[in-house]
């Protein structure tokens, strides 16, 4: 059985963190980060807020994503080990439809490219109120740096924007609070998915 699971969010809302637990835990679980595919810096243009438009869906190759991610469905146990992921042994009599495997794909504007909102089984999303979200961003260091007023300025906005985006798409997603801490977070969801997956059996 595949299983594909999307971890969603603001940025700076603990995806990374969540998404790093799960995969310690769940088994044979890959990862797909959508950070991963951002463009060069000058593939990314600049928008007429005076800010180069890295949060926006342009600002990644979503093609190439979305093969990956493709790979990883029509052959997952493949997929796993060209990444270096140790697969649980398979019984010799196991049914292969009874054998999981997990994906999980992370990232800031999961929710906002078309082709990709069919392939998940389960939808996570993590926010945090602006003031939290810019005290976290705030203390993070970029490869490329953030220039004086891009929260406020591009950052938080295009949040806004594609946040309404992904909710008007009429997809199903449980929303989590950035806010609680992460065990309380990982519990929730490493539970919640532990019984999407016994129903799916």
């Amino acid at each position: 059985m595949k299983y594909i699971i999307g971890i969603g969010g603001v940025t700076n809302g603990g995806k990374t963190t969540l998404t790093n637990k799960l995969i310690q835990t769940l088994p044979n679980c890959c990862v797909v980060h959508q950070d991963d595919f951002f463009k060069k810096p000058d593939q990314i243009e600049v928008g007429e807020d005076g800010f180069r438009q890295w949060d926006v869906i342009t600002a990644m190759d979503m093609e190439a994503m979305t093969n990956t991610i493709k790979g990883w469905m029509e052959n997952p146990a493949k997929f796993a080990r060209s990444h270096g992921v140790t697969l649980a042994p398979v019984p010799d009599v196991a049914n292969p439809d009874e054998h999981i495997h997990i994906l999980i794909v992370e990232g800031f504007l999961l929710y906002n490219y078309p082709p990709l909102l069919e392939v998940f089984n389960k939808c996570y999303y993590i926010a945090i109120p602006y003031e939290e979200c810019k005290r976290r961003r705030s203390t993070r260091q970029y490869t490329v740096p953030d220039p004086p007023g891009l929260f406020d300025g591009h950052v938080w906005p295009m949040y806004l924007k594609h946040r309404k985006q992904m909710e008007d798409s009429g997809l199903n997603i449980e929303y989590l609070n950035g806010l609680k801490s992460k065990e309380e977070i990982y519990n929730q969801v490493y539970e919640d998915i532990q019984n999407n997956l016994l129903n799916s059996l």
